[in-house]
């Protein structure tokens, strides 16, 4: 990794603003987010843990009491909420971008969009104990594919497209660190 002089003025060049992750389910949002947080001395938040400590529900459990549209409802006044703070790294659902009203919180950060090709992100799924509520289909492999024909060109909207394949955590850290810096101009 570069030397931490040049994430103090990545850090200075963002002057506190918010970072928000986006990407299908399984892209890793919530695995580089921290680690993203930790470089910038930002915090990180995810926001599905978020719901759920505010709920005492699980994300799975919400889906099955309440339905996708309440879930998307308590997934946007979370984000509200968290849109009002600076300097986080913020790992969105995968949907959130679904809702056109959210574009105006996520846009006054910089939205980054982690993106694995579908292949990479259907293998860590289904190696991932994580319960997708989305996929508790007959046909979850065509489900997810509908879902990500159906996102790919909302993710098109965000500042930063950071395409992966088999790179670690820390190096899609590094790919999306020289992303905000050229999008920074430092």
């Amino acid at each position: 990794m570069k030397d931490s002089s040049q994430f103090f003025s990545l850090k200075e060049k963002l002057s506190g603003t918010n970072l928000y992750l986006v990407g299908m389910m399984g892209s890793g949002k919530s695995k580089t987010g921290p680690l993203i947080a930790k470089a910038l001395g930002y915090s990180f938040i995810d926001l599905d843990n978020v719901v759920e400590e505010l709920t005492k529900k699980s994300i799975d459990e919400i889906f099955q009491d309440c339905g996708e549209s309440e879930f998307r409802d308590l997934e946007a006044q979370v984000l509200k909420e968290v849109g009002k703070n600076h300097s986080l790294v913020i790992a969105t659902g995968g949907g959130i971008v679904t809702i056109p009203k959210n574009w105006g919180i996520l846009h006054q950060g910089i939205v980054i969009w982690i993106d694995p090709d579908r292949d990479c992100l259907l293998k860590r799924i289904q190696s991932d104990k994580t319960i997708r509520p989305l996929l508790k289909t007959s046909k979850p492999i065509e489900k997810f594919d509908k879902l990500l024909l159906e996102r790919k060109p909302i993710y098109l909207q965000s500042d930063l497209h950071i395409k992966v394949q088999d790179e670690s955590p820390q190096e899609v850290v590094a790919l999306i660190l020289e992303g905000l810096k050229n999008i920074t101009n430092t």
